[in-house]
């Protein structure tokens, strides 16, 4: 029987608590249901009871390392129990999970001595995972080079200029590099948790870790952190945010840029030099953004026709729908509904 999957969680200081716990916990859910599932398999086998059988060996030994043996402090003021120094995780590592921590202004931590842990480990490591802004401390160890990565979008600006050499995408909840994977904010950690579950004994496990964390959805990596308006942030003008929530109301209505500018009671050159300067997007790139987002909500969640979304969505037609989604997503209608419809 080969031994369990080594995961390391690396802890620090005011390290998010919730980038630890919650890979882990999916970790610990996979588990349970494997043993589980080995042990009805075994009692099928031997024609026993519900619970006859063997439990089969746990497929992960989760570990956390810290720079020091004892307690940790999270950000949450929760206390951690290492397992291991840095010193003693070695090279027998199968994964290594990287959290975040940010300091009070909403910097990423780094700590130059954990990033030199991080890219000796590394180094052994059958892979790399960071959670949130741990992606900085990858990317400060030289892990990020010339890879696409992700992390939370609050500090995506600041990575991608801090390092150059990555290219940084805010939009997904994960993104993978060849055996390096990073993850977007926070909770996305559950997310990233089960891709890793699902790579290493496949679908049917990581489904059901998710039902058992009562996960809304498993969803995938090409999926957005956030929508639209999330993405944007407040502008200094109220009246555009409130125009930016009129117009996520009313995608079906008439969104130029003369509607609009007669709504806001301004010329039309100045209401689009305002709008771009308070969104930083011109008008027709957000309000096809808006509507590209209402329509993946209605492709996910229904079967309803390509037309009937095209309608609803204010995209108008399916020709419009199709140039939208392979301009903004990279793929069809069809091809995302078949990913990530989430119920039949």
């Amino acid at each position: 029987m080969s031994a369990p999957h080594r995961v390391v969680i690396a802890v620090f200081p005011d390290v998010d608590l919730l980038d630890v716990t919650g890979p882990a916990e999916v970790f610990a859910v996979a588990n349970r249901e494997a043993s589980r599932e080995a042990a009805r398999e075994a009692s099928s086998d031997t024609g026993g009871g519900a619970d006859g059988g063997m439990p089969g060996r746990a497929p992960y030994q989760v570990l956390l390392a810290g720079p020091a043996g004892g307690q940790v402090r999270t950000s949450a003021g929760v206390r951690l129990v290492t397992d291991l120094t840095f010193d003693e995780v070695g090279d027998q590592v199968d994964t290594l999970v990287v959290p975040g921590a940010v300091d009070r202004d909403g910097a990423p931590v780094i700590d130059p001595l954990l990033v030199g842990w991080i890219e000796e480990t590394a180094q052994h490591a059958g892979r790399v995972a960071s959670v949130c802004v741990g992606a900085h401390l990858l990317a400060a160890a030289g892990l990020l080079k010339g890879r696409t990565a992700t992390t939370h979008w609050a500090t995506a600006d600041r990575l991608a200029a801090d390092h150059p050499d990555v290219v940084v995408d805010p939009d997904p909840i994960y993104v993978r590099s060849g055996k390096v994977w990073t993850g977007a904010g926070i909770s996305a950690c559950m997310d990233l948790a089960l891709a890793l579950v699902a790579e290493d004994h496949g679908e049917r496990l990581a489904l059901t870790v998710a039902r058992q964390l009562v996960m809304y959805l498993k969803r995938q990596g090409g999926q957005s952190q956030f929508s639209v308006p999330l993405w944007q942030a407040p502008a200094e003008r109220r009246d555009i945010d409130e125009l930016r929530a009129w117009i996520t109301a009313n995608l079906t209505a008439d969104l130029s840029a003369a509607a609009l500018a007669e709504r806001m009671r301004l010329s039309e050159r100045h209401f689009s030099r305002v709008f771009r300067k308070e969104t930083g997007s011109t008008l027709a790139a957000y309000v096809e953004a808006a509507r590209v987002e209402a329509a993946r909500r209605l492709l996910e969640g229904t079967d309803e026709p390509l037309e009937r979304i095209a309608a609803e969505s204010g995209l108008g037609s399916v020709e419009t729908l199709h140039r939208a989604f392979r301009r903004r997503l990279g793929t069809t209608p069809a091809a995302y509904r078949r990913r990530f419809r989430t119920a039949a």
